[in-house]
C-alpha cells in the first residue's frame, strides 16, 4: 500500500470521530463537514513523514479550524445581538433499528446542552469538548490555545460548572420521555392548561429561534404557567407532528411530506419537561432529511 492509499484510508476510518468533534464544537452539521474537508485538504498537502500520531494531528487540525470559526461567530454576534441560537438538531428514527442507530444514540449529545456550548467561549468551548467529551489530554489542548495545560484545565473546569448547572440531564429511558411528551402534546390539542402545567416542570425553559424575522421572532419563556400560556407557539405544529429523536431524546419534528418547518427538542427530567428548544428558523429546517424516519 503506498503513503497516500494509507493516508486516505485512515483519514476515513477517522472521519466519524472527527465530523463529531466538529459538530459538539460548532453546532452546525454543515459547518462541521466543511471542517472536516479542511482537514483532509491540509493532510493532502502536509508532509506527515515526522507524524508520530495521525489521528491527533487530525484533531489538532480539526479543533483549530473550529476556534477560529468561533472566534469569527462570536464577533458577529457582538454586533448582531444574536444571544439565542439553537445549534442544527440531528433528526433519527424514535426507535432504534439496528447497530448503526444504535450507536449513533449512545454518542448523541442533546441539544440543551449543545445550546449550553453556546455560551461558552471559544476556549472554553475547546477546552470541554477536547477533554470532557473526547478525552484529549490537557498537554494536547494546551499549544492549540498557546496556554498551558494548567491554564487550559482551569478553562474546563470553568466551563463545565456552568454546565452542570445549565444543562440538564435528561431521563435514561427515552420511552418514558416518549409518554411525557406525547401527554404534552395531547394537552396542547385540548388547549388544557392545567394538563399542560402538570407535565411541565415549575422552573421549564422554552426557547424558540425562528430566524429573527418579525413573523418569526425567537423566544426565551421561563416558569410552567408562562410556557403553558403560550403553548399556541406548539399548538399550531401539533397537527403536523412527527416523533423523532432529537439529538437522542424524545421530540417531533413538525413536517408536511418531506416539508419541514419545525423541529422541537424536549428534555425530560424526573417525568416532567425542563427544556424545551424549538427551531423554526426556515433557511435551516427546509433542507433537513427525513429519510431516517421512514
Amino acid at each position: 500500500m503506498d503513503e497516500r492509499t494509507w493516508l486516505t484510508e485512515t483519514f476515513e476510518e477517522q472521519r466519524p470521530r472527527l465530523r463529531a468533534v466538529a459538530y459538539r464544537m460548532l453546532g452546525s452539521l454543515s459547518e462541521a463537514e466543511d471542517a472536516v474537508q479542511e482537514a483532509w485538504l491540509k493532510l493532502d498537502r502536509a508532509d506527515t513523514g515526522d507524524v508520530d500520531n495521525l489521528k491527533a494531528w487530525l484533531t489538532t487540525v480539526v479543533a483549530r479550524v473550529c476556534l477560529n470559526l468561533l472566534r469569527t461567530r462570536q464577533r458577529r454576534r457582538e454586533t448582531t445581538f444574536d444571544d439565542v441560537f439553537i445549534p442544527d438538531p440531528v433528526i433519527s428514527a424514535p426507535e432504534a433499528a439496528g447497530p448503526e442507530q444504535e450507536a449513533l444514540l449512545a454518542d448523541s449529545v442533546g441539544l440543551a446542552l449543545l445550546v449550553v456550548l453556546e455560551s461558552l467561549n471559544p476556549a472554553e468551548r475547546l477546552a470541554f469538548v477536547l477533554h470532557d467529551l473526547f478525552a484529549v489530554p490537557f498537554e494536547e489542548i494546551a499549544p492549540m490555545l498557546d496556554r498551558s495545560p494548567a491554564a487550559v484545565r482551569q478553562l474546563a473546569s470553568r466551563a463545565r460548572r456552568r454546565v452542570r448547572g445549565q444543562a440538564p440531564t435528561p431521563d435514561p429511558d427515552v420511552h418514558r420521555q416518549r409518554e411525557v411528551v406525547d401527554a404534552f402534546f395531547a394537552a396542547t390539542r385540548h388547549g388544557d392548561f392545567d394538563a399542560l402545567v402538570a407535565v411541565l416542570d415549575p422552573g421549564v425553559v422554552l426557547r424558540a429561534n425562528g430566524g429573527g424575522a418579525p413573523n418569526r421572532p425567537t423566544v426565551v419563556l421561563n416558569g410552567a404557567q408562562t410556557v403553558a400560556g403560550r403553548a399556541v407557539l406548539a399548538q399550531r405544529f401539533a397537527p403536523f407532528a412527527r416523533p423523532a429523536l432529537i439529538n437522542g431524546t424524545a421530540g417531533v419534528v413538525a413536517a408536511t411530506g418531506n416539508k419541514v418547518f419545525a423541529v422541537m427538542a424536549f428534555t425530560v427530567v424526573g417525568g416532567r419537561i425542563v427544556e424545551i428548544d424549538v427551531l423554526y428558523d426556515p433557511k435551516r429546517v427546509e433542507d433537513l432529511d427525513l429519510s431516517v424516519l421512514d
